[in-house]
């Protein structure tokens, strides 16, 4: 069967990709496709590129702080440098960060400028800002439209391309299983999670209620879409009070993935046997 691999949208959340596709290695399944938006983008691209999810799980490891790590761990890191270099602050533009410094480090790990260069075939959203509607690149330049699928606004800097001003793909399309029309069987993994109010949180902060409305709006075209095109395997972390930016919550993520790990390995162990 031919398998398609979508995923979706949610910054920190989305290194709950990895345990998922961890199982399609050991199970021994490579996706005909792959559509993804975001970070389900930059996941696809280092899937798609050869690296295997294991390797994916060691580097990020290797790369991000911890939160118990103290701050003489964390200087002596020989990746903390790399860190500091992805804080490419855009003084002169309208978001936090160019977003330069990641497109570039993605690029010296997975050593590939085009789809045509993937092992496997993958799809990319980003938003057209302006006409309000999707843009899906699948050739030519690869790192452009991650780093357009990434444009999370006020955070990352847009992408100008051809005329139009592109950000993140969640705007139109966070988890893009509609795009694998070709596949037999399509598996969507949909790592949004959910914000819990806590003691003592009566308001949120600005940033926080920016963020997290974006994240609402996300779920909703994420729920509306499931009613009409529905995926053959759907995949959903329990992902709690994670925020968009908590990177340094990796192994808390990696541990609320671990029942939508077994699942998946359970649905695909299933579609394998029939029975």
């Amino acid at each position: 069967m031919k398998i398609g691999l979508a995923l979706g949208g949610g910054g920190a959340r989305g290194l709950a990709h990895i345990p998922m596709l961890e199982v399609l290695d050991e199970l021994g399944i490579r996706p005909c496709c792959i559509a993804g938006t975001s970070i389900g983008a930059v996941a696809g691209a280092i899937y798609a590129s050869g690296i295997r999810a294991s390797a994916m799980r060691k580097h990020a490891e290797s790369m991000l702080i911890s939160e118990g790590d103290s701050l003489r761990e964390i200087l002596s890191r020989k990746d903390f440098l790399a860190w500091i270099k992805f804080l490419d602050i855009d003084f002169l533009g309208n978001a936090l960060f160019k977003g330069d410094a990641f497109v570039e480090f993605l690029y010296r790990q997975i050593e590939t400028t085009s789809f045509e260069e993937l092992s496997i075939p993958l799809k990319v959203v980003a938003t057209d800002f302006w006409a309000s509607k999707q843009v899906v690149f699948e050739k030519g330049d690869l790192m452009k439209a991650i780093k357009a699928s990434m444009g999370l606004p006020g955070v990352f800097s847009p992408v100008h391309s051809d005329g139009r001003v592109l950000i993140d793909g969640g705007g139109v399309n966070p988890l893009p299983h509609d795009l694998l029309t070709d596949c037999d069987v399509i598996i969507a993994v949909n790592v949004m999670g959910r914000l819990e109010k806590r003691s003592g949180d009566d308001s949120p902060t600005a940033v926080k209620a920016i963020l997290e409305t974006f994240d609402i709006m996300q779920r909703t075209i994420i729920a509306e879409k499931l009613k009409t095109c529905p995926p053959d395997i759907y995949i959903e972390p329990e992902i709690r009070n994670i925020a968009l930016l908590e990177f340094h919550k990796a192994d808390e993520i990696y541990a609320q993935a671990e029942p939508a790990k077994r699942e998946l390995r359970a649905r695909l162990l299933k579609l394998r046997t029939g029975v």
